[in-house]
């Protein structure tokens, strides 16, 4: 398994937060919705994902359209 860097630590972090949009962390990182979705599913545990996508769909119903 490869080491994740800060960003993706930072960005990770982000997307779990309540109050940060995918527009911030499209602003600060420069990536989109379905990149940022990319890297949590490569970094993350597959139950970890399956939580966070949960909480996505029921918190921030258009994400995945």
């Amino acid at each position: 398994m490869m080491q994740r860097t800060l960003d993706e630590d930072r960005i990770i972090e982000m997307a779990w937060e309540d109050r940060t949009t995918f527009d911030s962390i499209k602003d600060q990182f420069g990536l989109n919705e379905s990149e940022v979705i990319k890297i949590m599913r490569n970094n993350l545990k597959k139950n970890s994902f399956s939580l966070l996508a949960r909480f996505l769909l029921k918190n921030r119903a258009n994400i995945w359209q």
